[in-house]
């Protein structure tokens, strides 16, 4: 294949090419011949005709109406025909694993010339190849998958299985044993906490929301109480097949009629000598539609338990349509009279609340996690938009209100990320019974935060669209990841636990601490 060879042109030159069959643009010194292209234009050929555009430099009317990444695709591409004479282009596009240099794009530790208490070098060095990664691998399967609403190709979820980010995704522990983390670049002895908030702050900056979870967000929640409860014969069967990504697993506890109240769950497990008998319903259950086990809470005769159920006879799921993409994989799981091995009980019978209240946590801090990193996504979105959209003749920017807006966004994405920061420090340096014991109020009220309707995730989300008018109404466009953001970022207050239930768990958590001898 032959490359095409670019002309330059002067200013002058171009300025001549400015008629219905004749017309060349300007977008960055880059010159394009739009002569066939005028008919085919989405908004009509007189947006190109017009007389400030045609044969005219209409790189600010182009970036009014477009994104960048519009110039990349190959059928525009072709239609550049050279350069202007003595210029250079001004927008470039990002390299692979670039950080942002927009203000608050990147989260502190990231910016250049500032400094962490947290972060080493091997952390830096772990966020650039993990974003190299996920803007090679996953970044072009995401958009597939947000549009067409299918689960992630087992292609891609092979890769992330070969560098060991399925398994790194579950955070520190024994499972990490043996493994090569990321081609070596940390040792499993050295893989923390920030380690893993760094893979789902980085998995967010390339997926919507819908997708974040469709990225086997069901096994990083259900496949805990495996590792930490489960048999050693069940942990030689399903952690292999499951941190290779050769099985999914999906973590079934809502139901209709018990989402945050976990304790009405109404899944009942009736025990017939070696196995367990199970009929009930589950709702809104991640993954659930490709799942291949399901790590599920029941009610026995003696109270709450949890077991693992492979799918087979008298498993069934239902897709539930959400205001997501279907990606995620939410769906109706029924048990009908399933017979489960009572070898696959995870923990004490009876003793299930235990067994999912210590895996709360870590879920919570996910989200926390990847919503941070979508808000800090739609600040660097705002900041782009007010500077290079012009209204009465000034950036929108310039307008008080805008910038009013752009600063409240700017601290409640700080606050986030500082409060995450010191919660995860904490847990690098707390075994599992103390996170469990001092940390389940924080984390709780560290999402109500990050997710609080009248706060920080739907606020910022609200002030999005207001920047972006009806752009940040529209599914495509230059607006597409405010609207996404907007239509989904409420998903974060309510799963892993309601964002009002988990406020009063962090209050009442709170109050059990309060000395005796506390006064005025």
């Amino acid at each position: 294949m032959t490359t095409r060879q670019l002309k330059e042109f002067t200013r002058d030159e171009v300025a001549k090419h400015n008629t219905e069959g004749d017309l060349w643009i300007i977008v960055d010194t880059k010159v394009y011949d739009m002569s066939r292209f005028v008919d085919l234009h989405p908004g009509g050929p007189n947006v190109l005709l017009a007389e400030t555009v045609a044969g005219t430099d209409a790189t600010q009317a182009f970036f009014s109406l477009h994104r960048h990444e519009i110039l990349l695709k190959p059928q525009y591409k072709r239609l550049q025909i050279g350069t202007i004479q003595g210029e250079e282009e001004t927008i470039k596009s990002m390299k692979p694993g670039e950080l942002s240099k927009v203000p608050y794009a990147e989260p502190t530790w990231l910016s250049n010339g500032y400094f962490s208490p947290y972060y080493t070098e091997n952390h830096r060095k772990f966020q650039k190849a993990m974003r190299e990664f996920f803007e090679a691998v996953v970044a072009p399967e995401a958009v597939t998958a947000e549009e067409t609403g299918k689960k992630i190709s087992q292609q891609v979820v092979d890769k992330m299985a070969e560098a060991n980010i399925i398994a790194m995704r579950l955070g520190p522990g024994k499972h990490l044993q043996g493994r090569t983390l990321m081609g070596g670049i940390v040792k499993p002895e050295e893989f923390d906490y920030f380690h893993e908030a760094i893979i789902h702050q980085e998995l967010a900056r390339v997926c919507s929301r819908s997708v974040v979870d469709g990225m086997l967000a069901g096994l990083v929640i259900g496949l805990p109480p495996v590792l930490n409860y489960g048999s050693e014969e069940i942990q030689k069967q399903v952690v292999p097949e499951t941190l290779s990504g050769k099985k999914y697993l999906a973590l079934a506890i809502s139901e209709s009629f018990a989402g945050s109240d976990v304790g009405g769950l109404q899944t009942f497990a009736v025990r017939d000598g070696d196995y367990w008998v199970v009929t009930g319903t589950k709702k809104w259950i991640t993954n659930g539609t490709f799942a291949d086990y399901f790590t599920t809470g029941c009610k026995t005769e003696t109270g709450f338990t949890v077991m693992l159920i492979p799918r087979g006879p008298g498993v069934s799921t239902k897709p539930i349509k959400t205001a997501y993409s279907s990606a995620a994989g939410t769906a109706f799981v029924t048990f009908d009279r399933v017979r489960v091995p009572i070898a696959n009980t995870l923990g004490p019978v009876g003793k299930g609340m235990s067994v999912i209240l210590s895996n709360f946590n870590h879920e919570r801090w996910m989200v926390c996690a990847t919503s941070i990193s979508a808000q800090r996504q739609i600040v660097e979105e705002c900041l782009k938009w007010t500077t290079q959209r012009i209204v009465f003749n000034k950036p929108l920017s310039s307008q008080a209100v805008i910038r009013a807006k752009l600063a409240s966004m700017i601290s409640r994405v700080e606050g986030c990320q500082n409060w995450f920061e010191s919660v995860t420090y904490q847990m690098n340096n707390m075994n599992y019974s103390q996170m469990s014991d001092k940390l389940a109020g924080p984390i709780g009220l560290l999402k109500q935060y990050v997710s609080f309707v009248s706060s920080t995730a739907r606020e910022t989300a609200e002030d999005a669209v207001q920047i972006f008018g009806g752009r940040g109404l529209t599914v495509t466009g230059m607006g597409k990841l405010v609207e996404s953001y907007h239509r989904s970022s409420g998903f974060d207050a309510i799963l892993a636990g309601a964002e009002d239930v988990l406020g009063d768990l962090g209050v009442r958590q709170a109050l059990r601490r309060m000395p005796r001898d506390a006064r005025l």
